[in-house]
């Protein structure tokens, strides 16, 4: 139940509407019964039991079944005697219909008010994953799979929705409704009652060990469903390869065996669902049968404490309580499929944020002076990727990082906008660790231009000025003009409004790469990160990215990581990394003098 009611916690105004809903279920519970209750008086007038030749007082005052019924009899002996058993009938079925319409009106008033919790509670919840995984460091996103992540925004959000619904009118509502029913039947016939007391924990048992075994089974598929997203997204993205190697019957293969994974769990779950309902009724009439026959043998050896008519009104009143038992069996199901894929939900939002910005930090303002590795270290769990690097990158000047692939240089300029911490040493702007700095205040002042062009299935002006509000449309074209890219903008169909599909798919390698430079442009940062921003492109369209590199790098601080040795020997110095070290540093005069590692990078990339 504590995950029942954390699930719960998000939705708005919640005791408010808790309140209501309560309200309108007592409501629509105490019409719904009288309903039946009113059916005795009706079959003493049809069988006539009970002759009025006396209109019984009112009695005094009690909180109880008895003044109700007291009070009842009192008018409508008046009724009976005054106007005869017809009209007697005719009053019964007019307040039976009164009762009906209330019961109804009260029960979608009941509904509304679960609807309101059940959407809040669903949009609140999706806010808070997208928050959550928005404020995860990048390493969170290597070790998890995209389509489990997937799956619990959409698959788990919808199990809860569905649990929300059915626990609020089944594991909230019915119990007060067996309640209400079980205080009719009492007033009925308390001997009666107990019997049927003692013969109900029979169907709580058998119902008990089903539900144990689904909530197993609901992780089970909800995690299979997010292996099977993984592999379509991984399908879609890798379209050009899997058709390339003619691996289409291998990525059959993979999803098939998920798949028939998925259809084996869902099918036991299934089978285990729908057992539920059969068993219950099927245990409800085993009780309804014992009690006909209990409460027969009072009837017929003249029990004065349960008459014919009194008896028929108990047996309609425990028929009511069977949809009600039955709707909490299945609710409770329903509630641990849904606790099950809410626990999935939490153990994402309980995610810590490795990187934060810490209590008191401080606001980096402006870039002054200086960057710092000092004695910095890194590992990925155990794996050391950079070690003891020391380096200073002044204000103004263009670093590059060579070296061998895998050696560390993207990790060590993931340092600077703490994508990652150090597990050894510091990174330090002006003198202060960027521990102490408010996280966005560093950002603001970091620019980064990726191998590949990151976009979004938006229009070209929305992809330069992302996440840049107060942008007017003059500002975005010259960002374009100076990263060569207004040109081509211009020959697209609605120029700037023009949507440029998914990734960026209509557009060439090298137009995404300039709109990703115009994009930098735009934000005008103190520090600029360039991570392989040409290695993918044509002779052409490098030509045309170089140029406006150059002119996004002109009075910034850069650190620029290429293999195109070409591309950086006006670099002010360049850090060769190789295993997480530095191995060689200087210019690229005075490291082409030596015979060292970037000497022999340099041979081999004249010779290609």
């Amino acid at each position: 139940m504590k995950i029942f009611f954390r699930i719960l916690s998000y939705a708005n105004r919640l005791p408010r509407r808790l309140s209501f809903f309560f309200g309108y279920s007592i409501l629509g519970i105490i019409f719904g019964a009288f309903n039946i209750v009113l059916v005795m008086p009706m079959l003493n007038v049809l069988f006539k039991q009970k002759t009025v030749t006396k209109i019984p007082s009112i009695p005094e005052f009690e909180f109880s079944t008895n003044y109700v019924v007291g009070l009842f009899n009192h008018y409508f002996g008046k009724i009976v005697l005054n106007y005869g058993s017809v009209n007697s009938l005719l009053f019964v079925c007019a307040l039976i219909l009164v009762c009906v319409i209330l019961a109804n009106i009260f029960r979608y008033l009941e509904r509304v008010m679960a609807t309101k919790i059940k959407v809040d509670l669903v949009k609140n919840m999706r806010m808070e994953i997208f928050k959550k995984v928005t404020q995860l460091h990048i390493g969170y996103f290597n070790n998890e799979r995209k389509g489990d992540l997937i799956s619990r925004f959409t698959n788990d959000v919808n199990e809860v929705e569905g649990a929300v619904m059915n626990s609020l009118k089944a594991v909230l509502k019915e119990p007060i409704t067996i309640v209400v029913y079980f205080f009719v039947l009492f007033s009925i016939s308390p001997k009666l009652t107990l019997f049927t007391l003692l013969v109900l924990p029979l169907t709580g048992g058998v119902l008990a060990e089903i539900i144990k075994r689904l909530k197993r089974q609901a992780t089970e598929s909800q995690e299979s469903l997010g292996r099977i997203l993984n592999i379509l997204d991984e399908t879609f993205t890798g379209m050009r390869v899997i058709k390339a190697f003619n691996a289409r019957d291998f990525v059959i293969d993979r999803i098939e065996k998920e798949s028939a994974n998925y259809r084996k769990v869902s099918k036991s779950m299934a089978y285990k669902n729908e057992l539920a309902s059969p068993v219950s009724e099927i245990l409800g009439v085993l009780i309804i049968s014992g009690i006909i026959f209990f409460g027969g043998n009072m009837v017929l050896s003249n029990d004065s404490s349960l008459e014919p008519a009194a008896f028929m009104t108990f047996l309609a009143v425990f028929s009511m309580i069977i949809q009600p038992a039955k709707n909490f069996s299945n609710g409770i199901t329903s509630l641990q499929r849904g606790t099950a894929s809410a626990a999935r939900i939490f153990s994402l939002i309980d995610q810590q944020p490795l990187i934060k910005s810490k209590v008191g930090a401080i606001t980096l303002n402006t870039f002054q002076s200086k960057i710092e590795f000092q004695n910095v270290s890194f590992a990925y769990d155990t794996d050391h990727v950079l070690r003891n690097i020391d380096l200073v990158v002044e204000k103004g000047k263009t670093i590059a990082l060579v070296g061998p692939s895998g050696g560390g240089k993207s990790t060590l300029a993931d340092l600077v906008p703490r994508f990652y911490d150090p597990t050894e040493g510091e990174v330090k702007i002006d003198g202060i660790s960027l521990r102490d700095y408010e996280l966005d205040s560093v950002r603001k002042h970091i620019g980064v231009v990726t191998q590949e062009s990151i976009l979004f299935n938006d229009t070209i002006f929305n992809n330069i000025a992302f996440g840049m509000p107060n942008i007017n449309e003059e500002q975005v074209i010259q960002a374009a003009k100076i990263a060569n890219a207004h040109e081509f903008i211009m020959q697209s169909e609605n120029g700037y409004q023009t949507k440029i599909g998914e990734r960026g798919s209509k557009l060439s390698g090298g137009q995404r790469q300039r709109l990703s430079i115009a994009r930098a442009v735009l934000k005008n940062p103190s520090i600029l990160i360039l991570d392989e921003a040409t290695s993918a492109l044509d002779s052409e369209s490098e030509k045309l990215v170089q140029e406006a590199l150059f002119n996004l790098m002109k009075n910034r601080t850069s650190i620029v990581i290429a293999h195109r040795l070409s591309t950086i020997q006006h670099a002010d110095e360049i850090i060769v990394i190789q295993e997480g070290r530095i191995a060689e540093r200087g210019s690229h005069e005075q490291l082409s003098m030596q015979n060292g590692l970037y000497r022999k990078l340099v041979d081999i990339q004249k010779t290609v």
